[in-house]
């Protein structure tokens, strides 16, 4: 992956931040571009439910060629949704994805904002997302946005007007942002905000229309036209060698974990919005249209326009640095606008382009990725002018840090000027994983202070600021601190800095199951932050298991080096479920934290923290069979969880699967959207029927057909239609359908109450056309719609039986839901004898 995106970066767009903290350096069509920008006042954000959302083409058009400032409005993390790529689901996932969408922001030129709505899972209805989010917390974070970012237009990709036709958090998302267009301006509204922000009043709303909205090309074509604007978001840059929806269709493959790795396109398009409020503009392809972009919006602009008009009408391409001089005149206007708002935008975008066009070159960096509070680093920063223009480095500060080293250091041409450091983490310093993680949240919404609401990240704490004497004026220049370092394979590696704590700890399964009353060994993982610490650990929970012993000490000299101790778990005799967490004491101190990292070569690494704590199930369960082969899919947890009941799994891929190796094996099971994943899978699935044929079990977990279908013609051994259908409550109630089914009375008798405690939802893309071979063994729905008998399809196919379920066991089995447990145990056991190798796992 890395050998691809490597060549992404290069001629796309001026961003102020650089991948992975490393120090961006830009070419002379990258820096006009900026100039460009920089001489355009006007302001467009993009609202929608989820990342992968936000249509890059509309963002990547209004940032690249109608030089706007622009940001996407995601109003979740997407924590709810599947991941291509890796095991991290909800908490983890959100972060993984929430750093996909800051990839494709910084490809496009755009900026990214987020609400603290949590991606709950697929909702039908937007009156049931507003409920679940708390409609009056998320609709007075998309106000915060636009009280902060101040739009003059807004776009919503999704229709209010049509709830029920699409995701719930989508006519949501769309609903929230016509309400905030009106209350941003109103001073009556949230008040609390206006102790950190202004109001804010946009000029206009539209709605990202298409054709799809429409049901087809035909009826969009023949649709009233009158409010709407359209853009050819195919235009071609010459400066940047690429057309718009080049940018776009790369900023859309960041969402990797989503599968939105594609081929790039090319050619004229056409995009269309429409008018929800606002006056309508004259000229149908200028969405600022009567709206003042120019310098003379701002008092005291009018100077400043006409000296970057003069620097970006005879722009220097072979030497940028001609232009410091008129650069430096203007930084000095900017400084003194009235207007907060466009003096900060502006000020930091000249800042960027004086430092690109005179070459300069600064960063701080770490020979570590992580520090804990109150420990002394080593900070080594660097210097280097790559031009004639006359520079001293006057002083570098250390933040949080009062640290301040004056040194008067004329920087020469292309002359490297280094400095160390040393400072002191303060004892008090926040650590700098994710914000909205750090407190508990609800099942929609997650926790943040209010100055943080709405950022992408959390702010990185140390940060080193140069303060640069260019031509007698004084600009200071910020620069995270990052940790930089190489690799034999892949060079030089920058990675953020971060503050963590001084010790953490981990349970490898989240959740443990207990087959029987048998006590067993729990490892638990301490992982040291810093250098020679001792304490002990214990494990907090409440009455009905025992835990022995109550403490363990310990002592670990190195940072990053681990130590494993052992408790013994003992489970009631009955079923019982708790949660049980890891406390690490340190000097008077506990730490009750997991630290996950998340390392893809598309995104900075990222440190998550959370709670320590893994749930223990008592479980009583039969089972029969012994040996499982796994078809990996789009990743999931399955298969740890059924060696938790006795199980031995096998993970296979596609090319392992033959016949005489399945012989082997008492059932096997496709990972979720396996055939979705593994193209080559349809030419193995003769294969797999024949396996089933001659007495196997083959158990089909959930795919997706998508538009076109999915691209197997022999998915089950009779007719097994596939669509969208899904119970998104997962309190539904479950009606049994066929209850003298095998499948629902061994080796487990299966009743209602094993639908008790499911999480997100019940399952998802169920079936809704079959064979009458298949026997539908459950029925469910949501409220206010027609039963769903697809959940869980069961047909004898020659000695064996072929299974398919929508079932959602890759959420319930992680979640260590015991219904689940039983449910899959059965639907492995179908057909199969009680005989030696059958378990009986009872208390």
């Amino acid at each position: 992956m890395q050998k691809i995106l490597s060549f992404l970066y290069i001629g796309l767009v001026f961003t102020l931040s650089g991948f992975s903290q490393k120090p961006k350096t830009y070419t002379s069509a990258e820096i006009y571009q900026a100039v460009e920008k920089l001489n355009f006042l006007g302001t467009a954000l993009y609202i929608a439910a989820h990342p992968d959302d936000e249509n890059t083409r509309l963002i990547s058009y209004l940032s690249n060629e109608v030089k706007a400032r622009t940001a996407y409005l995601s109003l979740t993390r997407g924590d709810g949704g599947q991941n291509l790529i890796g095991s991290e689901l909800r908490e983890l996932l959100g972060v993984l994805r929430t750093q996909e969408l800051l990839a494709a922001r910084r490809v496009d030129g755009g900026d990214q904002f987020f609400s603290r709505a949590n991606d709950f899972g697929f909702s039908k209805d937007p009156e049931e997302t507003l409920e679940i989010w708390n409609k009056d917390e998320v609709l007075a974070d998309v106000v915060w946005v636009i009280r902060n970012f101040k739009p003059d237009v807004i776009v919503n990709r999704f229709d209010h007007r049509t709830p029920g036709s699409t995701h719930g958090h989508h006519t949501a998302s769309a609903m929230l942002s016509v309400q905030a267009f009106d209350l941003a301006g109103d001073k009556s509204s949230y008040p609390q905000q206006l102790k950190y922000t202004q109001t804010w009043q946009p000029e206009r709303l539209f709605f990202n229309t298409s054709w799809w909205f429409y049901g087809s090309e035909e009826a969009f074509e023949s649709a009233d036209k009158t409010k709407m604007l359209s853009f050819d978001i195919g235009t071609y840059y010459p400066t940047l060698g690429q057309s718009n929806n080049e940018i776009a269709s790369i900023a859309r493959s960041q969402h990797l974990s989503q599968g939105f790795g594609g081929i790039s396109s090319r050619g004229s398009q056409e995009e269309y919005i429409e008018l929800l409020k606002g006056s309508l503009p004259k000229d149908k392809n200028n969405i600022f249209d009567g709206i003042n972009t120019s310098w003379s919006r701002v008092q005291g602009g009018a100077a400043i326009g006409k000296i970057l008009k003069e620097v970006e009408g005879n722009f220097n391409f072979k030497n940028p640095s001609q232009h410091i001089p008129q650069l430096l005149e203007a930084y000095q206007l900017i400084e003194n606008l009235k207007d907060d708002y466009w003096r900060t935008v502006k000020r930091d975008e000249i800042k960027k382009i004086i430092e690109a066009c005179s070459g300069l070159f600064l960063e701080a960096t770490v020979e570590a990725a992580s520090a804990v509070p109150g420990e002394t680093i080593a900070i080594e920063s660097a210097a280097i002018n790559r031009s004639e223009v006359d520079m001293t480095l006057q002083k570098i500060e250390i933040a949080p840090t009062e640290t301040t080293q004056t040194l008067q250091k004329k920087l020469q041409n292309n002359q490297s000027v280094n400095i160390s450091n040393q400072v002191t983490i303060p004892n008090k310093s926040d650590y700098t994983a994710p914000y909205w993680l750090t407190d508990e949240g609800s099942l929609g919404m997650y926790e943040a202070p209010q100055e943080l609401r709405g950022k992408p990240e959390t702010p990185r704490l140390v940060k080193a600021t140069f303060y640069i004497d260019i031509n007698g004026t004084i600009i200071p220049f910020e620069k995270e601190i990052a940790y930089k370092y190489s690799k034999p394979d892949k060079g030089e590696m920058y990675q953020p800095f971060e503050i963590l704590p001084k010790v953490t700890a981990s349970v490898a399964n989240k959740v443990i199951i207990f087959s029987d009353a048998d006590k067993k060994e729990i490892p638990v993982t301490i992982t040291s932050g810093t250098n020679n610490i001792q304490g002990s650990i214990h494990l907090d929970y409440n009455s009905g298991w025992n835990v022995s012993p109550k403490n363990i000490d310990f002592s670990i000299a190195n940072k990053g080096d681990t130590k494993t101790v052992y408790f013994t778990v003992t489970p009631p005799s009955e079923e019982n479920q708790e949660i049980i967490t890891p406390v690490v004491t340190i000097d008077g101190e506990e730490y009750r934290k997991e630290l996950t990292t998340i390392a893809y070569d598309h995104i900075p690494t990222q440190s998550v923290l959370l709670p320590a704590s893994f749930k223990v199930v008592r479980l009583n369960i039969k089972k029969v069979g012994e040996n499982i082969a796994y078809v990996a899919g789009a990743g999931d947890e399955v298969p740890e969880s059924l060696r938790q009941i006795g199980y031995k799994v096998t993970v296979i891929q596609p090319e392992n699967i033959n016949t005489g190796y399945l012989q082997n094996f008492d059932a096997v099971v496709m990972g979720i959207r396996a055939y979705n994943v593994h193209e080559s899978l349809k030419f193995k699935q003769h294969i797999l029927l024949d396996y089933v044929k001659n007495g196997g079990n083959l158990i089909v977990q959930y795919n997706t057909a998508g538009r076109r279908g999915l691209d197997i013609d022999n998915l089950a051994p009779y007719l097994l239609q596939l669509s969208r259908d899904r119970v998104t409550d997962e309190n539904a109630a479950v009606t049994i359908k066929a209850p003298e089914n095998p499948i629902l009375n061994a080796p487990n008798e299966i009743t209602e109450s094993d639908f008790n405690g499911w999480v997100q939802e019940r399952g998802l893309y169920f079936p809704d056309k079959w064979a009458e071979e298949f026997t539908p063994v459950l029925s469910m729905h949501d409220k206010g719609e027609q039963p769903k008998d697809g959940s869980l399809l069961v047909a004898p196919y020659g000695k064996g039986y072929y299974i398919y379920t929508g079932l959602s066991f890759f959420r319930e089995l992680p979640a260590g839901v015991p219904g689940a447990y039983k449910i899959f145990a059965n639907m492995l056991s179908v057909g199969k004898k009680e005989n030696t190798n059958t378990s009986q796992i009872k208390g």
